[in-house]
């Protein structure tokens, strides 16, 4: 038999396709050749089980092997096979798949979507690498002659009798000097290590040693001898594969440590398994955060059959759980996947949105469950959580149920328990209600005790998102306002009808004004005078909360008006309590007194918000020690 033509290729059909896919990161061309060698076992496997193969299938498995000093890398399966009739058909006819007419075919088994190869498509990413590529293939079918392919990359090739003389195919590709890399056995390894370590068939790189029992020696210990065995690089089985009733927690853990073997282990995970209306199984795993937002993100790994595809995840995984680590597997999802097909494609949405149900009930059932162990788990899961509110609102009206608020007394609340926790203090003339908060109680403490000694309660607020989260609370909850505990002085951030008042004359307070204005002598700070407690401090420095949000929130990278605000110079409120016991010693004091007995206030309040620094810290402790 022998053979001579040309590959049907036209504009029509599927080389656009494939030049476009030649772009594609080079080593794509291994994954694309064993997952069609994995389909062809599948396919022989179901032939088998509908009774259309009545021979022993034997152990299924490919085998990938390198000849260096030949420059070759071969693929083999001992699956299906092809005729020369097939490979006329599925090769050289490069638009034709053969999917519709083994469905048409064996369309009474349910699952044979499972098994459909996208032979034809994924055969040429093959030329990538190779300046010859040659196919060497038995077909299944009685009767069936051996069949030998090549092609130099042209649209070209050859069809003439072949060598192989079991059931099965060879893919051995020549290597051009371009892509020598590819006849490394370390870079072949771990090529398969990331696109095959979970495909369904077994697949053979190479052989390795390993360490056996023989026997006991005279001290009746145990012997071990090396022996040579097959080098299978995958689990055939991961446990996303198995049912959740199959499988206990160490099962789970195991599978994680496989994934990140020098991660912690995981708080928690969600089994996923859903055929309609679309395909999709996984296991998502709940990691320890240690609020860090950025580091571990790309971390769940995407697979179509068992095929691994990207971590790039963005489109099918809402973006709140783009924290999780893990894997998604759907068949709905094809290999060859974009950007663009992934923003269009209705699976993907589906997905998407049946993800972040999934994990909301999750949540849900372990607050319900064990309220306690979910509260000393939410330093990690709170950030997951806060997120998903501020970015889905559908997730936002379950979580509102199991999202706590955590004070500086380490207690949580659910929002509904918190409001009515704070309402009867924290309501200002005006009905609102008022959340007081910082992110750092130990730099904030002064304000945090004088809060706490008003009987107010402070939330702490210290996770990467939280600015935004707070910003999305405002918005949610009606008449209700979020104020850092120091962006005023307690009276101004929970004004009551009751407020204190001062004795000052309006000269007095001018006056007053002006001691300090020169003491400070800085422009961005604003001086005030204020009625406030007797046993307040004399001074307060604050910085409006509205304007503080909005520079922290340009420093998480806010554009537009947020951006404009970050770029503004600081500007601060200086509060003087004019109900305080110095202020009379000021009003009564000669004029180098006064400026002394401001700058010295002053100072201390600098000193509360950690903005005394430099050479005026270096004075207000000689200052000081004067004193002494």
């Amino acid at each position: 038999m022998q053979e001579k033509g040309t590959i049907s290729i036209n504009t029509e059909n599927i080389f656009p396709i494939i030049k476009k896919f030649l772009y594609s990161d080079h080593e794509i061309f291994l994954r694309e050749l064993v997952s069609n060698a994995v389909d062809a076992s599948q396919k022989l496997k179901r032939l088998a089980s509908l009774g259309h193969y009545g021979k022993e299938t034997g152990e299924l498995k490919v085998n990938v092997s390198v000849d260096a000093a030949a420059k070759t890398l071969t693929i083999s399966d001992n699956g299906i096979g092809m005729t020369a009739d097939e490979i006329k058909k599925y090769i050289n006819q490069v638009a034709f798949s053969d999917a519709t007419e083994f469905m048409e075919k064996f369309k009474e088994a349910k699952d044979a979507n499972e098994i459909i190869g996208r032979f034809g498509l994924g055969f040429y990413s093959a030329f990538m690498v190779a300046e010859k590529v040659e196919i060497q293939t038995l077909s299944y079918q009685d009767g069936a002659t051996p069949a030998k392919w090549t092609c130099d990359g042209s649209t070209e090739f050859e069809i003439t009798d072949g060598s192989r003389t079991e059931r099965g195919t060879d893919i051995i590709l020549y290597i051009n000097s371009e892509s020598e890399e590819f006849l490394e056995e370390q870079r072949i390894g771990s090529i398969l290590d990331k696109y095959a370590k979970f495909l369904p068939v077994a697949v053979q790189f190479g052989t390795k040693e390993e360490s056996v029992e023989d026997g006991v020696d005279e001290e009746g210990k145990t012997k071990y001898k090396s022996v040579t065995v097959d080098n299978i690089i995958n689990n055939t089985n991961p446990i996303w594969t198995k049912a959740p009733s199959e499988l206990k927690d160490e099962d789970y853990l195991d599978f994680y440590r496989e994934l990140y073997p020098f991660s912690e282990e995981p708080l928690f995970w969600i089994h996923l398994n859903v055929d309609y209306p679309f395909n999709l199984t996984g296991v998502l795993y709940f990691p320890k955060l240690k609020n860090d937002f950025e580091v571990q993100k790309n971390k769940i790994k995407l697979f179509s059959r068992q095929v691994f595809i990207t971590d790039e995840v963005k489109d099918i995984v809402p973006e709140f759980l783009l924290l999780l680590h893990g894997v998604i597997d759907s068949p709905d999802i094809p290999l060859n996947v974009s950007r663009s097909f992934l923003q269009a494609d209705s699976n993907v949405k589906k997905i998407n949105s049946y993800i972040s149900r999934k994990v909301a009930d999750k949540l849900s059932e372990l607050f319900k469950k064990d309220r306690k162990g979910y509260e000393e788990k939410w330093s990690d899961i709170g950030l997951f959580v806060k997120y998903g509110a501020i970015s889905d609102e559908k997730f936002y009206d379950k979580a509102k149920d199991f999202l706590l608020l955590t004070n500086t007394s380490n207690e949580h609340y659910t929002i509904e328990e918190y409001n009515a926790k704070v309402k009867d203090f924290q309501t200002d003339k005006d009905g609102n209600l008022v959340y007081l908060y910082t992110a750092d109680a130990e730099h904030h403490h002064s304000f945090v005790q004088a809060a706490t000694k008003k009987n107010y309660d402070v939330l702490l607020m210290n996770s990467p998102i939280d600015t935004h989260f707070i910003q999305h609370l405002e918005m949610k909850l009606d008449k209700t306002r979020m104020k850092r505990v120091d962006a005023d002085v307690l009276d101004k951030l929970i004004e009551k009808a009751d407020a204190e008042k001062h004795q000052l004359t309006d000269d007095e307070q001018t006056k007053l004004k002006a001691v300090f204005e020169k003491a400070i002598n800085n422009a961005a700070m604003k001086v005030e005078i204020e009625s406030l407690p007797a046993e307040a401090m004399p001074v307060t420095i604050t910085m409006e909360e509205w304007m503080r949000r909005m520079k922290e929130m340009s420093k998480m990278g806010g554009g537009g008006m947020m951006g404009f605000y970050g770029n503004m110079p600081d500007n601060y409120k200086v509060a003087v309590n004019a109900n305080h016991k110095i202020i009379s010693k000021i009003l009564s004091a000669d004029e180098a007194q006064q400026t002394a007995i401001a700058k010295q206030a002053f100072d201390l309040a600098l000193l509360a918000q950690g903005m005394l620094k430099g050479a005026d810290l270096t004075a207000f402790v000689e200052r000081n020690v004067e004193v002494i």
